[in-house]
């Protein structure tokens, strides 16, 4: 590996020099980023993305040219300094800077050109508007925070191909333009010019392909996708974001597992973060009925209880009804703190739950004072109260909320009042979460299009009795892992159907006919008859561990390049208009 004295004009970075370096001639440079004029005597800032080195002149040791120079440059002027390295004065060390103890005193500068005055202050911290950061995203990525960012995001993902290499695995990219499949969310498709009315699609996922690679014997296979969603967007989704993927053949989930987990461990090493392999495995249901989430993040309580035995024969008929159906529950959590809140602020909670799925919002506030406030309580028996303040642990401050409804729909919505209140209540949340949740069903029932579709994807691979595949959908299990960081669904994989008669009854089930699955899946049924082997995989979602890793808000904030929240590049101005011409040449055109 070349040092920083090779292919470069610099001898040294701006985040390179120490006390060992003092007396040498150096040659830096970067960008000006804060001059101080002290009347003889002026400093500089200079930044790069390494770091910072505070430049002096002098008329004494520069020279006028040099010192005039120095009068003349303004911030975000990149430069280029001739110096020799000293200790700063006495009592000017900055302890806050890796380079703090030294300053170079600079002989020659050469302004290597200017710059207008940006728009927003390059520093971290700052309040501009994103959208304005974005319009001048290259000057927004100058920033420190986002400097580190990338570097964070280099390290994490170099780390991850040395651990795969390590093992064996082959890089190998597959195609971006591809085929419009049904499943999952919708495609981006482009046009193409030599067949007519025929169209590609951007991946949503290189899946398929890399099963098709396992059955041509590749084995162990890895690639750094890109990959392409046309779907709303939020503060952890954008249109095109990154996956680090993985298919491996001849293995179990533990294999599977156990790999990535290696892999894993090495990336998190990288960027100085434990991870404490093996990590905990939660079942689906697990995970559900204690947190209310497929993606927990278990650094908090506030668990879900089932308080159906406690309502059974509850005057509140909306909580006896849901305990006494078959399939349906009641539960609830314990908001510590909460309870003290004004009824005002707690009656907008019901909005909340409105929002995830639920009626209304049944709750029981436990005052401070020792009273109790809530519109449902006098439907209860003392015997009923006494019960759930035992199960929910109710002290004097606590806040109870309830949902009655069937399992999966009470889940949901407790878990994400769980997520609310914790954030509401500024939980502590310290230091990373990792685990497992595994053994997803394989079939979730769509109700707005009345149909069966797949949990996680219809190539995954059944498990338990396969006959309840065409009688009992729901009931079918799957081999199927997610890994879980900080609340985020943060990976996931499983293991694969290589069995074209499987699969075809798996699509049969979801609605397809013998017709529609050869047409749309026609090349996989066929490769899976010609000796698949069995495989499983796992895909990490670079781009939001990233964001986790380095405590962003978004994962804007660590892409170089991303879109807006309504998916629009304003550095660029895309999407934008093409030609009538450019239409012509693929048969389109627009109303």
């Amino acid at each position: 590996m070349s040092d920083t004295r090779t292919y470069s004009l610099h001898t040294h970075t701006c985040g390179q020099l120490r006390a060992s370096d003092i007396g040498e001639e150096v040659v830096l440079t970067g960008w000006v980023w804060r001059r101080r004029d002290h009347g003889g005597l002026i400093f500089v800032d200079l930044r790069d993305r390494t770091g910072v080195t505070q430049l002096a002149f002098d008329p004494d040791h520069s020279g006028g040219e040099a010192f005039h120079t120095a009068e003349q440059i303004r911030p975000e002027w990149p430069i280029m300094v001739t110096g020799v390295v000293r200790h700063r004065p006495e009592d000017t060390a900055n302890p806050n800077l890796e380079t703090g103890e030294i300053e170079v005193i600079v002989s020659n500068i050469v302004v290597l050109n200017s710059s207008k005055t940006p728009p927003f202050p390059i520093e971290d911290g700052i309040e501009t508007a994103e959208d304005t950061r974005l319009r001048y995203r290259y000057l927004d990525l100058r920033r420190p925070e986002l400097q580190r960012n990338l570097k964070v995001r280099n390290d994490f993902t170099f780390a991850m191909r040395e651990a795969m290499h390590a093992e064996r695995f082959l890089e190998v990219e597959t195609p971006s333009l591809g085929k419009s499949t049904p499943e999952g969310a919708r495609d981006f498709i482009v046009p193409s010019r030599t067949q007519p009315g025929n169209f590609y699609a951007l991946p949503q996922s290189p899946q398929l392909l890399k099963q098709l690679l396992m059955v041509a014997g590749v084995e162990r296979y890895y690639q750094v996708a890109k990959c392409f969603r046309d779907e709303d967007l939020r503060a952890d989704r954008q249109p095109e974001f990154t996956q680090v993927d993985v298919e491996m053949s001849f293995v179990t989930e533990d294999d599977v597992i156990g790999m990535m987990e290696h892999v894993l461990g090495k990336a998190f090493a990288a960027v100085g973060v434990d991870f404490p392999a093996p990590l905990r495995r939660l079942n689906y249901w697990d995970a559900m009925d204690t947190y209310g989430s497929d993606k927990p993040d278990t650094r908090y309580g506030m668990t879900l209880m089932d308080v159906s035995d406690i309502f059974r024969a509850s005057n509140f008929k909306v909580f006896a009804s849901a305990a006494s159906t078959e399939g349906s529950c009641v539960k609830c959590i314990n908001a510590k703190g909460a309870g003290a809140w004004p009824r005002a602020q707690i009656d907008k909670l019901e909005d909340v739950a409105k929002k995830l799925g639920a009626k209304g919002l049944a709750w029981i506030a436990f005052r401070e004072d020792g009273s109790v406030n809530s519109p449902i309580v006098k439907f209860f028996s003392d015997a009923e109260m006494d019960a759930l303040k035992e199960r929910a642990g109710v002290e004097p401050g606590d806040l109870v909320m309830f949902a009655a409804a069937p399992r999966l729909e009470a889940d949901e919505i407790l878990g994400g009042m769980r997520t609310h209140m914790a954030d509401a209540l500024d939980v502590p949340r310290e230091g990373h979460d990792f685990l497992w949740v595994v053994d997803f069903p394989m079939f979730k029932y769509d109700q707005e299009h009345k149909r069966y579709a797949a949990e996680h994807h219809p190539f995954t691979l059944p498990t338990g009795d396969l006959g309840l595949i065409e009688t009992n959908p729901l009931a079918v299990g799957s081999a199927t892992y997610d890994f879980v960081m900080d609340g985020f669904e943060a990976g996931g994989g499983g293991l694969r159907i290589h069995n074209a008669d499987l699969q075809m009854r798996v699509l049969k089930r979801m609605g397809f006919s013998e017709e529609k699955a050869a047409e749309q899946f026609g090349f996989l049924l066929e490769a899976l008859s010609f000796g698949a082997p069995p495989m499983g995989g796992f895909a990490l979602g670079l781009d939001r561990v990233c964001m986790l890793l380095v405590g962003a808000p978004s994962i804007r904030d660590v892409m170089a390049f991303p879109k807006t929240a309504s998916g629009s590049d304003l550095m660029l101005g895309a999407p934008s208009e093409v030609s009538a011409a450019q239409l012509k040449d693929v048969s389109l055109s627009i109303n």
